[in-house]
């Protein structure tokens, strides 16, 4: 049984995600998307809501797990039998960075990284825009699931 790991902040859950985490579903037997805890980082919303966000958008998945992480991620898979990380790139400049964590994973651990393109459609969604548009009372309707909207309408009080 291949175990993959999808990792991220996830503040909050978009449709480029999605489209990384489903494509993972298929390719891999268990894909565990784990929220990463960064303490020096206020996010928008709690951990357990961003899990409970995430849930609700990958209900239909079957092989696709939630879990948090505060720690190296390399010591989350080896703790949870993790053979890969997977990681979406949106555009060149993720890849110079992605691929320089993915060889410190690798040097620390073994632990591999397996690259998935983002959907032309995705390729410009970051959840930090994403914040600033519903911030502004802007519309986020195709970046992000309806109830993910919802919430970010809730948090900003729209």
């Amino acid at each position: 049984m291949t175990r993959v790991v999808c990792p991220g902040s996830f503040d909050p859950v978009t449709n480029g995600h999605l489209d990384i985490i489903e494509r993972a579903s298929f390719l891999f037997d268990e894909v565990v998307v784990v929220v990463l805890v960064n303490e020096s980082k206020a996010g928008l919303f709690p951990i357990e809501r961003r899990i409970e966000l995430i849930a609700e958008a990958t209900a239909e998945m079957e092989n696709v797990t939630l879990d948090s992480y505060a720690g190296l991620l390399v010591d989350y898979c080896a703790q949870n039998d993790i053979q890969a990380i997977v990681k979406g790139l949106r555009a060149v400049s993720d890849f110079d960075y992605e691929l320089q964590m993915a060889q410190m994973n690798g040097n620390l651990t073994g632990i591999d990284t397996v690259f998935i393109p983002t959907s032309p459609d995705y390729t410009f969604i970051a959840s930090s825009l994403v914040k600033e548009v519903a911030r502004h009372g802007g519309d986020v309707n195709g970046l992000v699931p309806k109830h993910v909207m919802n919430a970010l309408d809730a948090a900003f009080g729209h």
